[in-house]
């Protein structure tokens, strides 16, 4: 399976402007396979008050003027919108895209002890969640929440009309249309790190999604990885059929550090490396990206 390399623009102490402009830029690339955004209501670092942008809001707008990358959100909280509003919202993100939408999706604002993840400190979603009148929820809920997402997805996108009792949403003549420009609706990513979640990723995704470095080392990525051979075993299904994506986090300098990274993680078997970088929305930013850190990740990818 070959590398494909994207980017993502955290949109968080950054405008709109800078952020359209590097995806216009990033869409000039082709060695540039997709861009993402992340799906937060207020910044997980520096100023608390400062600016953020929605996620869905603005992945319809780059859209809009984009033309080939592939995109989505690194990930959508399952607990920002209700299943079928978000159905609705992902469809017309297809639509307007022309059928390049990657459905990304997390569990979302769960009870979490301190450095879960990799993130270190205290659990950066209370402050979020608090402030947006969104209660956090056990993990055992929110992963039963994100599989019934999942379910209702899925029937919305293939189904004329249905009718679904769940035990925490009642759909009565859903009706989705028009259908995503994907006939089989967009490739689902899940961003996973627990063995429970990654239960259902092996059940559901067509594509993992985990936090590398710094938040996470290649050697503890290669253990997860082995976790989710195992539950994919535990379904019967080929571990082959799971795309293993990954985040990594470029410093300014540290384009050196990232390619050698990337042959890290494409020694472990990840085929989907995400970089992101406050350097991209400097002068020349996209084209330092490009040519120190992307195509010579795909150089040794190919290795």
């Amino acid at each position: 399976m070959e590398l494909k390399i994207g980017i993502k623009t955290t949109p968080m102490h950054v405008s709109y402007e800078d952020i359209r402009r590097v995806w216009q830029e990033a869409d000039e690339m082709p060695e540039i396979a997709d861009a993402w955004l992340w799906d937060h209501m207020m910044p997980l670092a520096g100023d608390r008050g400062g600016d953020l942008l929605e996620g869905w809001t603005t992945l319809a707008a780059l859209a809009a003027q984009t033309s080939r990358l592939r995109m989505g959100l690194l990930v959508t909280s399952n607990r920002f919108r209700a299943p079928a509003v978000l159905g609705k919202m992902a469809t017309t993100v297809d639509v307007i895209s022309g059928g390049r939408l990657i459905m990304g999706l997390g569990v979302g604002g769960t009870v979490q002890p301190p450095g879960a993840g990799g993130i270190p400190g205290e659990n950066p979603g209370v402050m979020e969640y608090t402030a947006y009148g969104i209660p956090l929820i056990s993990p055992r809920e929110g992963i039963a929440r994100l599989v019934e997402t999942v379910t209702i997805l899925r029937r919305m996108w293939a189904e004329e009309s249905f009718d679904f009792e769940g035990p925490f949403t009642t759909l009565v003549g859903n009706r989705n249309s028009p259908k995503p420009v994907q006939a089989a609706g967009p490739p689902l990513l899940i961003g996973a790190w627990g063995d429970r979640m990654l239960r259902v990723v092996a059940e559901h995704a067509d594509i993992w999604n985990i936090p590398g470095p710094p938040h996470n080392s290649v050697e503890s990525l290669a253990e997860r990885s082995r976790v989710l051979d195992a539950q994919c075993a535990a379904v019967g299904r080929d571990p082959g059929e799971v795309v293993r994506s990954v985040q990594l986090i470029v410093a300014d300098d540290g384009a050196d550090e990232a390619r050698e990274t990337i042959a890290e993680l494409v020694g472990v078997g990840f085929r989907h490396v995400v970089v992101g970088s406050r350097r991209m929305y400097q002068e020349d930013g996209m084209k330092w990206l490009l040519e120190e850190v992307v195509r010579p990740g795909y150089e040794v990818g190919a290795g």
